[in-house]
C-alpha cells in the first residue's frame, strides 16, 4: 500500500494527475477506511477539476481522522471545493472548523475570506485579508503602514467627520 501511495504522489507531483487518480481510486477500493488514502484521492479529483467527486472523499477522510498536516489540507481542500461548487454555507462551516483547529493557518483564512466574499460579507472578508497581509508580509512599504492598516481593517465602512464640528 505505501509503495503505491508513494507512486501516486510522485505522479501527482510530476503532473500526471490522471494516472495518480487511477492509482488512488484503486487504493481507496482496497483500503476504504484509510483516511490518508481518502484525502489524497479527494485531492486528486480537485486537480482534475472534478470537485464534486472530491467531496465525499474529503468528508470521509476528515471523519476517519487524519494526521495534523493532512487535516489542515483536508479542511482547506473541502472548504475550497464547497466554495467552488457554490455551497457557501457548507464552505463557511468547514473553514470555521479548520480555523478553530488551526488558528495560525493563514491559507485557510485567506480561502475563508473568499467564501465570505461570496456570502456578501465583504467587510469581514477584507478585515481577514488585511490582517493576514500585515501579519505575514515582508514588504517594507506595507509594513510602514501596519498600524494604520490594522486600525482601519475593521472600520472600512466608517466615515470620519473631518469638519471638526
Amino acid at each position: 500500500m505505501e509503495r503505491e501511495l508513494d507512486k501516486a504522489m510522485e505522479l501527482r507531483t510530476s503532473g500526471n494527475h490522471k494516472e495518480s487518480n487511477s492509482i488512488l481510486l484503486q487504493l481507496v477500493q482496497e483500503f476504504p477506511e484509510n483516511p490518508s488514502i481518502n484525502y489524497h484521492c479527494a485531492w486528486s479529483f480537485d486537480l482534475l477539476g472534478e470537485e464534486a467527486k472530491a467531496v465525499p472523499f474529503y468528508e470521509k477522510a476528515i471523519k476517519l481522522g487524519l494526521s495534523s498536516k493532512e487535516l489542515e489540507g483536508a479542511f482547506l481542500g473541502l472548504g475550497s471545493t464547497y466554495r467552488s461548487l457554490g455551497e457557501y454555507e457548507k464552505s463557511k462551516a468547514i473553514f470555521l472548523k479548520g480555523i478553530g483547529v488551526f488558528p495560525n493557518n493563514r491559507a485557510i483564512q485567506v480561502f475563508y475570506s473568499m467564501t465570505l466574499f461570496n456570502l456578501n460579507e465583504h467587510s469581514k472578508a477584507m478585515e481577514l485579508l488585511l490582517n493576514c497581509l500585515i501579519d505575514t508580509t515582508t514588504d517594507k512599504e506595507i509594513l510602514n503602514y501596519k498600524r494604520a492598516i490594522d486600525f482601519y481593517s475593521d472600520r472600512l465602512d466608517e466615515i470620519w467627520d473631518i469638519k471638526g464640528g
